[in-house]
């Protein structure tokens, strides 16, 4: 095995978003620093977040009210946001040429809604202060002996510091090579870790109907989900599936919302989730418009609002009748258009509504799980087993809610033990 006898000031392991800014912290201040990152370049999930968006942020000024949003996790996180929040994230980007903007539930973008756009931003520092860079390194092992670490063993061989940033991120987004190396090293390193879980959460939505519905609840319903490509303007189908759901003040819950959290979450983080209920789902759109049909025909002459109840879900028809606002209600049912008999069919078979977010303090869009957070120093990002090893970002036991919460996680993680290291 070659051994490489040049001892670095700082070594990140992971090249994402904390340990990006950690390495190039780290370098600022006078440091030499490497990163070994696995993959063939770095910041691979950065570059797609926010479905290449990238939700950069919060704009939440409260510090109380921002931290919520971490769970149980917010009291060991004021010390760390004091040093490093999303003001500073505001200030560090707009400093190195890249404003932000606020938009809706006070998400912050860049201003070029680009991510690929923050990513140069990092890379630009990792450039000025001559951080080296060694991609398709994956990590063996990490060697350690009374309370410090000693060398990253990687296939080219041995590399040795005198500090250690472990960056390697948690489960979510495998193609990105997020694979949970992390959990794994600092298990053996003899840590504390929670195993990643799925986020079981009911749904928020934004669609007034859904909410005026709250209380009533549907078996034997198809919910199928797509994913905005904001860039291609399209819908991309995900997948489908069916069950009971209950509608609630807020949006959706049930066992086909529950057992289908954990995916909608990780689709929430390239950005807006659509998806259709099918009243009908064993009845194609010719079944249901025969039966429509023969409905009219026998109730020619009563309105249409006291036929559509009986073609309706079960104390939903008054509801529904908002989300077709082209079909009038009020007429005769024999006076009632092929283009409307149409609409409403189509409406039955695909209700439309807009997913917004995971319901429940732990919003958490991506696996929670991670190092337990009374085995570090949440004011140094230092892990309390060994004096030269710093933790960052999703390797923290912390939920990480949609909303810009997940990165802001990264930039405070990484500054801070870029700081520290």
């Amino acid at each position: 095995m070659e051994k490489n006898s040049k001892i670095w000031d700082v070594i990140v392991v992971g090249g994402g978003a904390s340990g990006m800014m950690a390495a190039s912290v780290a370098a600022s201040l006078g440091k030499s620093v490497l990163i070994i990152e696995k993959n063939k370049s770095l910041g691979e999930k950065l570059k797609i977040t926010g479905g290449g968006r990238c939700n950069i942020t919060n704009g939440e000024e409260d510090i109380r009210v921002f931290l919520s949003h971490y769970g149980v996790a917010e009291q060991f996180l004021y010390s760390a946001f004091s040093r490093f929040g999303a003001p500073d994230t505001f200030s560090y980007f707009e400093k190195r040429g890249l404003p932000l903007v606020i938009q809706a539930r006070k998400r912050a973008f860049p201003h070029t809604e680009r991510a690929i756009d923050v990513y140069n931003v990092l890379q630009k520092e990792l450039d000025k202060y001559k951080v080296t860079v060694k991609t398709l390194s994956q990590v063996k092992k990490i060697h350690h002996h009374d309370g410090q670490i000693q060398s990253i063993e990687t296939q080219a061989g041995k590399f040795f510091a005198k500090s250690y940033i472990l960056a390697t991120g948690g489960m979510s987004h495998p193609e990105t090579g997020a694979t949970g190396d992390g959990f794994v090293f600092l298990k053996d390193l003899g840590h504390s870790i929670k195993e990643p879980t799925p986020s079981i959460v009911p749904v928020e939505v934004s669609d007034a109907w859904v909410r005026q519905l709250a209380g009533v609840s549907l078996s034997f319903m198809k919910i199928t989900f797509f994913q905005d490509n904001t860039s291609q303007k399209t819908k991309a189908k995900k997948f489908s599936k069916t069950g009971k759901v209950l509608f609630t003040h807020f949006g959706l819950s049930g066992p086909l919302i529950l057992n289908s959290a954990t995916k909608i979450g990780d689709f929430l983080q390239e950005g807006q989730v659509q998806a259709t209920i099918d009243a009908y789902p064993d009845t194609n759109h010719g079944m249901l418009e025969d039966r429509l049909i023969k409905l009219f025909d026998v109730n020619k002459n009563k309105i249409l609002r006291t036929v559509f109840k009986e073609i309706a879900p079960e104390g939903t028809a008054r509801v529904l009748e908002s989300v077709m606002p082209d079909v009038d209600f009020e007429k005769k049912v024999h006076s009632v258009t092929k283009e409307q008999r149409k609409i409403i069919v189509h409406t039955l078979k695909a209700l439309p509504l807009t997913i917004t977010n995971l319901m429940g303090y732990d919003r958490a869009v991506v696996a929670d799980g991670g190092v337990i957070l009374s085995e570090v120093d949440m004011k140094t990002m230092r892990s309390k087993l060994f004096d030269n090893l710093y933790v960052t970002g999703d390797l923290l036991n912390i939920n990480r809610p949609s909303g810009g919460y997940g990165l802001q996680l990264c930039w405070t993680s990484g500054f801070i033990a870029g700081t520290e290291a």
